[in-house]
């Protein structure tokens, strides 16, 4: 494991794992405008990447979905996206879509630096731009938190959707079993950590998700060592809601962001 790597190899454990993972595998076949690639993070294990290509020119968004879904469920929201002239690849986690392997942390935090390397080789090959912004929701906030922290001068800016600082607040909150683990010594790990990250941010949220409450994006906000980071609360949407109740909010602030930051540099 690399030194820079958020270590959660404590969390690691089946009684823990079960809840935080949820693996589907499903696959649809490629839209039209979209090529798919694999990409190796380990001897006989490789990760499904989807990318959704709406100008040869345009910036790019590299998105890690949330828990129990997968990178084709994205066929129907990246031409959202691609309408508002963002390119779009969805990565999906060990086990989940056509990726093999099983899903731990540790592979998680892992493979998102491997994926991010392949995303920039592919685009580059392809003779793509190569301006990336981070984007997870939910459980991929702990890709998109992790990149954040360790390649900020190779990112123009990072995303986060209904996510939190630490899987930590989700393992407490939901009274997952964690005997043994000091989760509050973890806690502020992370949360230090997440101070030195000085990327433009923006942090969207639900006012009703009962599931990752919305104190976890405000810590998350609060916690940013950068100063041009905002944080938008999208009024009465939940967890599972928050895109279709603050539709025009939700991507009229991601088009914003992305555009505002792409000048920035």
């Amino acid at each position: 494991m690399r030194k820079a790597m958020m270590d959660y190899s404590e969390l690691d454990q089946p009684s823990i794992l079960q809840y935080v993972f949820y693996p589907r595998k499903d696959f649809s076949p490629c839209p039209p405008n979209a090529f798919d690639t694999l990409v190796p993070v380990e001897d006989d294990v490789s990760i499904s990447c989807r990318f959704y290509l709406a100008n040869q020119e345009g910036p790019w968004i590299l998105y890690f979905h949330g828990n129990g879904e997968v990178v084709s469920d994205y066929d129907e929201i990246a031409p959202v996206y691609n309408q508002l002239g963002l390119n779009f690849t969805v990565a999906d986690y060990r086990g989940y879509g056509a990726s093999t392997g099983t899903p731990t942390l540790t592979a998680l935090v892992h493979d998102c630096h491997v994926i991010l390397g392949a995303v920039d080789e592919e685009l580059s090959r392809k003779k793509l731009n190569t301006d990336l912004w981070i984007m997870g929701r939910s459980l991929g906030s702990i890709s998109a938190i992790e990149l954040a922290c360790e390649h900020q001068n190779a990112l123009r800016g990072f995303i986060i959707d209904s996510g939190f600082p630490s899987v930590v607040r989700i393992v407490s909150h939901l009274g997952i079993p964690a005997h043994g683990i000091d989760l509050e010594k973890i806690d502020r790990g992370y949360l230090e950590k997440i101070k030195k990250i000085l990327l433009p941010a923006l942090i969207l949220h639900g006012e009703n998700d009962t599931l990752i409450p919305l104190q976890n994006a405000r810590d998350l906000y609060d916690h940013l060592g950068t100063s041009d980071k905002e944080l938008l609360v999208i009024p009465g949407a939940t967890h599972n809601d928050i895109m279709i109740v603050g539709f025009k909010e939700y991507f009229k602030a991601v088009q914003r962001f992305v555009e505002r930051t792409s000048k920035a540099r």
